[in-house]
This record gives C-alpha cells, sequence and structure tokens, in this order.
C-alpha cells in the first residue's frame, strides 16, 4: 500500500484540496477522497500523468547532430532521414538498451509516466536477425525494468521502401520483415514482456503506408487482438503524392475506406490533411498522436488541432525523435503551432476550459487509449500514473484551478516537477530519478562512442 496527500488535485470531477490517494501493491488506485488530514507521502499539486505515446528511442543519441546544411540545399525530412539510417548502422543491442534507460528515465523526469515505444530497429545491420529475433525488442524491455516506466512495446511491420514495394535501401535494411516473419517476432515479444510488471502491454505498429503491402493492414489489425494499433499517417507532402499516386487517394482518404478505422488506432503525426479529412478522421474514433516538437524540427506541418477538438476528435503526445524531451514544452508548442497559423490567442481553450486544462486533460485521455493503459485521470480502479507539482514554486504563487496548468504549461516548465509515480512505483523524487546517475554515467559512454557516427 502507498499513501499520498496532496494540497490540491485534479480529480476526474475537478479540481479538490487536501486530497489522500492510496494505491494496492498492483499499482491501481484503491481510494481517492478529498478534505483529508495530511498523511503518506506529502505534495503540493497531484496531477494524473500523460502517457508518451509515440517514441523512436534510439533517435534520442542523433539529437543535435544534424543542424548543419547538408549538400542539398532544401534540406528536409528526407535529408535527414538519410543522415538517421546512416547512423543507426553503427547501434549494437547494448546501445539500445543503454540509450532507451535514458529516454525512458527523461520521460519520467518530464512527467510521463508511460513510453510507447514505436520499435522498428529490428535486425543486425546488414538485415540478418540477430539469432533471437526479439534480441532488440528484449532491450527495450530490459530498460524498463531498470527505470520502472510503463512500456506498452509496438513492435513494427516494415516491409517495403515505398507505395510500389521497391526493396528496403541499405539503410532500412535493419527494419525489414515479410508479414510471416513480423508474426513470429510478435509473438516473441509478447514473450519478452511478460517479464515486465502486469502494467506492461503489448501492441502493434504497421510503420506507414509506404513501407507496408495494403492487404497486409487489415491481417495487422486481427493480430494487434485486444492490443493498441499505431501507424504514420499523413506526415509528409511527399508521402501524400506517392499514396495518391499508387492508390489513387491520399492517405487519410484511402485509410478511412479500407481500414476499420476506430478508437483501436492511433494515427501519428496527420499533418498533412484537408478540413474533410480531418473530420472524418476524427469522427471515426482514431487517436491523433501528435508530436509537435519533432513535427516543428523536421518541418512536417501544422496539425489542424482546432478542427480535430471541435468535431470531438481525441489526441495524444510523443516525443517522437526525443530531440527534446520535455511534457510542458509539446503541449505548449502545439497550441501555439495553432496561434501562428490562424493569428489568434489561447488557440485551443473553450468558454468551459483554459487552454491548459483542455490539453492536458485531452492528452491524459487520448493517451491512455493509445497505450491501452487503465490510466489518464486520478480515480478508483485506475493506475497510480501520477505527477506531483511545486506548490512552492515562483510560478505557481498564488495560482488555484486551472490556472495552475496554465502556468505550467506556458510559464514554467517541466522543472515544476518533484515526483513522478508509474503503476504506483515512485521512481522521481525531487525533480530526480532514483536511478539518474547510474543510467545517465551508461549513456555519457555510449555518446563517446557514437561521437562521429554521422
Amino acid at each position: 500500500m502507498a499513501v499520498i496527500w496532496a494540497e490540491k488535485a485534479l480529480l476526474g470531477d475537478g479540481w479538490a484540496e487536501n486530497v489522500r490517494v492510496e494505491s494496492a501493491e498492483v499499482g491501481l488506485i484503491k481510494s481517492v477522497l478529498p478534505n483529508q488530514k495530511p498523511d503518506g507521502e506529502r505534495v503540493g499539486v497531484l496531477l494524473p500523468a500523460p502517457v508518451n505515446v509515440h517514441s523512436h528511442s534510439f533517435q534520442r543519441a542523433m539529437a543535435g547532430l544534424t543542424e548543419r546544411k547538408g549538400l542539398d540545399p532544401k534540406d528536409s525530412f528526407w535529408t535527414w532521414r538519410q543522415l538517421m539510417f546512416r547512423f543507426l548502422d553503427r547501434l549494437t543491442p547494448d546501445h539500445i538498451e543503454g540509450i532507451a534507460a535514458f529516454v525512458q528515465m527523461e520521460m519520467l523526469e518530464a512527467g510521463y509516466t508511460t513510453n510507447v515505444e514505436f520499435h522498428y530497429l529490428h535486425h543486425q545491420p546488414g538485415g540478418v536477425p540477430y539469432s533471437n529475433l526479439a534480441e532488440m525488442s528484449e532491450r527495450i524491455c530490459a530498460a524498463a525494468s531498470l527505470t520502472g516506466i510503463g512500456l506498452t512495446l509496438l513492435p513494427v511491420h516494415y516491409q517495403f521502401g515505398g507505395c510500389d514495394k521497391r526493396p528496403l535501401t541499405a539503410g532500412q535494411i535493419r527494419f525489414g520483415n515479410d508479414f510471416e516473419r513480423f508474426v513470429a517476432l510478435h509473438e516473441k515479444v509478447g514473450e519478452a514482456i511478460l517479464a515486465l510488471p502486469k502494467d506492461a502491454r503489448l501492441g502493434l505498429a504497421p510503420h506507414s503506408m509506404r513501407a507496408v503491402a495494403p492487404e497486409d493492414l487489415n491481417k495487422a489489425y486481427q493480430l494487434a487482438g485486444n492490443g493498441p494499433i499505431h501507424m504514420h499517417l499523413a506526415e509528409q507532402i511527399a508521402e501524400v503524392d506517392e499514396v495518391v499516386a499508387h492508390h489513387g487517394a491520399r492517405p487519410v482518404e484511402w485509410f478511412l475506406d479500407n481500414c476499420n478505422a476506430n478508437a483501436k488506432w492511433c494515427l501519428i503525426h496527420c499533418t498533412q490533411m484537408e478540413p474533410h479529412e480531418t473530420e472524418g478522421l476524427a469522427i471515426s474514433g482514431a487517436i491523433a498522436g501528435l508530436c509537435p516538437i519533432t513535427e516543428s524540427s523536421l518541418g512536417d506541418g501544422i496539425f489542424d488541432g482546432n478542427r480535430w477538438l471541435d468535431v470531438g476528435g481525441k489526441i495524444a503526445i510523443g516525443s517522437d525523435s526525443n530531440i527534446r524531451i520535455s511534457l510542458s514544452e509539446e503541449l505548449r508548442t502545439l497550441d501555439y503551432s495553432q496561434r501562428l497559423r490562424d493569428h489568434s490567442r489561447a488557440a485551443l481553450a473553450t468558454q468551459s476550459q483554459s487552454t491548459g486544462r483542455r490539453l492536458f486533460e485531452a492528452t491524459n485521455q487520448g493517451g491512455a487509449i493509445a497505450a491501452g493503459r487503465n490510466c489518464g485521470k486520478i480515480a478508483e480502479g485506475h493506475y497510480a500514473d501520477l505527477m506531483a507539482l511545486d506548490a512552492d514554486s515562483v510560478h505557481l504563487a498564488g495560482k488555484t484551478g486551472d490556472t495552475i496548468l496554465d502556468s505550467y504549461i506556458f510559464a514554467g516548465d517541466d522543472k515544476l516537477i518533484t515526483d513522478v509515480w508509474s503503476a504506483g512505483r515512485h521512481m522521481v523524487m525531487n525533480g530526480i530519478h532514483k536511478n539518474h546517475e547510474e543510467i545517465t554515467s551508461r549513456f555519457k559512454s555510449i555518446m563517446r562512442e557514437l561521437g562521429d557516427a554521422i
């Protein structure tokens, strides 16, 4: 049993004071009682902690290495991708485990309690599988064992180099499986998940419409069973053009006409959509997995958040390339992108909810669905996925209600976070992960080895 007492807490029905939260050994919240005397672990502001819905952990080691002009005067996502392919050829299973642990630690310190890992680096350089087909996936699981983060692991099916089913390039060959071998990989990853705490989840991810045969998308949907299924969709203009050329429809149009679009799906980015696609996909119940920092870094475009949310669409937030892991900054960047595009203020606020409140609750709700995880609010029977803010911070002095969230997201930053629990596991205290020094030291050693990899 664990008891947390908070001066203020955001519950499912709004803000409350002097809240006592008790969780059981399995990590589920047993009771939530407001107006209680101080007891147990005492914190200032207690919030439900969101899921990080989209991560390629190995790309964290590339942060800061791709900010120079290349030979192509029009640097873009596609030229960045070539640098990424060159980098990943140097990565070993030991590197992957150490980088993943560092990324997961940073996520926890930033307020995320779950890592949804979109994991496509499966094989050895040259494309030959490891003797253990799930070697790389098991390294992600090993990292989660050390960090204590909740894990939803998505092995990725990646077979082709484009919609014309051309072979993978040398840079992509470590990702590749035909569907039969992917089924075997998915089964092995499921066995690896069993070694983690019971809150760990297995899903899967067809990489994109470019990398998977159209007929395999519904096979993947069936293989996912009760687990979530994620896919990159409509991220780049060139991607849209390629899909139109080969399938006769834009990516979202084709997806809605040919796939069972519902809340089991999380579609990543969705930055290149027409208004009718935005509304249709939102109404389907599918989650939009947004990664505003990475989408800004790679010039993907701006997600139409106003239109999506106005028709009841669900969103979740991820750190994608992990160039910077900051929950508050992802939310801020999402809203600021809408303001810049529309020349507006408080773009995603409503008459009843401030910007911060709307973004924070939407992210929690959508992220829980996309991770296949019973979390997202402080309520009995939900996982104790919790984050605490420093009520004594200058940014929160005198603040109450939704202004706390607005001040955290738009005036403060992740340094306001004092404590984080993932399924009741108290992994961050005083803003620092309990294994911070060990994990950071290992990551530094890896970075010294990879210093000239690009």
